[in-house]
């Protein structure tokens, strides 16, 4: 996938959520595109300074990765 990809699918999880559960979003795409962002050649933090949201977000984009290996999202 691309970064492009990424970063736009990022930037529609956090800013379309529901009041709340905008970081919540963040850990989601984490472990839902694990793989992907493990594949993609950038940072956790540029992507997240690229899909609109601040540098420190990249944090919690590498929770969800890392969150990956024990959870997954219901359908």
């Amino acid at each position: 996938m691309k970064f492009e990809t990424l970063t736009a699918i990022l930037n529609d999880m956090y800013f379309n959520s529901e009041e709340g559960e905008a970081v919540v979003m963040i850990h989601l795409f984490g472990i839902k595109y694990a793989k992907e962002i493990k594949a993609c050649d950038a940072s956790m933090k540029q992507l997240a300074v690229s899909a609109g949201l601040q540098e420190s977000y990249g944090t919690e984009i590498s929770k969800g990765v890392k969150l990956a290996k024990f959870v997954w999202p219901k359908p």
